[in-house]
């Protein structure tokens, strides 16, 4: 009887300390937020560049964590009762445990309410670290995704070059047929691709009023253009695709190694917080 009321489990300290963890998480990030707020100069002069505030932001998010996982721990491991100090340490556990599951509920669910928007708007104002930990690494593939999002399709250079070139010669429908004759021919089906060309011709010399072998030179120009700012868009995009497979790697790396870090420091604190056995009050028992 001793040894079951010693590893009894209470889910009242539990609680307690996840919810101490909660608060001490919470209030630690306000201070980050005004930390790095205070850091920002008005005139711009001497600020920290973008990656380093996400960085700062990453770290003070993993910090607090741990601070959090520890005090949570330790009040859960009191509040047990239990005098072993691997039961008061699983209390922690259980108690981290607790934590992570009601951040990720509150970070990713649409019903997370006041305190998940405040989670969510103190998280944000970090930089989003806590959504890496939270909601699944939104960093990584959203920074990336504006600069997939940049690169420009080849053609619309190709066709506003032809609509100027053919600009206060001829009416507007003119230049629209030879900007979709030029479409037609730079993406059209290769074995038509010398009908393509002639109609592109035509339009062209149409459109700016010139000979028929000019046209044909321009028409050759273009395809070499597109064809260059098609190769350097691919690029563009491999290079986007690959920043943010590594930055995804990597948040997901560091997510869980904080996780684990938060695990153990609730684990100790949980120790730390267990009650000093006395002897005879403990046989009594």
């Amino acid at each position: 009887m001793r040894a079951v009321l010693r590893h009894q489990v209470s889910w009242g300290a539990i609680l307690a300390g996840a919810v101490m963890a909660l608060v001490t998480q919470l209030v630690l990030n306000i201070v980050g937020v005004g930390v790095g707020l205070a850091s920002i100069g008005t005139d711009g002069a001497g600020n920290p560049g973008a990656a380093t505030l996400s960085l700062g932001a990453g770290l003070w998010w993993v910090v607090s964590g741990i601070l959090a996982s520890l005090t949570g721990g330790a009040l859960a491991g009191r509040l047990s009762g239990k005098p072993d100090g691997s039961t008061s340490g699983f209390h922690g556990l259980v108690s981290w445990a607790v934590t992570t599951l009601v951040v990720v509920y509150l970070l990713t669910a649409t019903a997370g309410g006041i305190l998940g928007g405040a989670f969510n708007a103190v998280t944000g104002a970090v930089g989003g670290a806590g959504s890496a930990l939270g909601g699944g690494l939104q960093t990584a593939a959203q920074t990336a995704a504006p600069a997939l999002g940049r690169v420009a399709n080849p053609l619309d250079g190709i066709e506003q070059r032809v609509r100027e070139a053919a600009s206060g010669q001829d009416p507007a429908a003119l230049r629209d047929a030879a900007a979709a004759a030029m479409r037609a021919y730079l993406t059209g089906d290769p074995a038509q691709r010398q009908q393509a060309e002639t109609r592109a011709a035509e339009a062209l010399a149409k459109a700016q009023n010139i000979p028929a072998d000019q046209a044909r030179q321009q028409i050759q120009d273009y395809q070499r253009q597109y064809e260059q700012a098609l190769a350097s868009a691919k690029q563009k995009a491999e290079a986007a695709a690959a920043t943010a497979k590594s930055a995804a790697t990597q948040g997901a790396f560091y997510a869980a190694l904080a996780l684990v870090l938060g695990a153990l420091a609730a684990f100790l604190g949980g120790r730390l917080g267990a009650v000093a056995p006395q002897g005879p009050a403990l046989h009594r028992a």
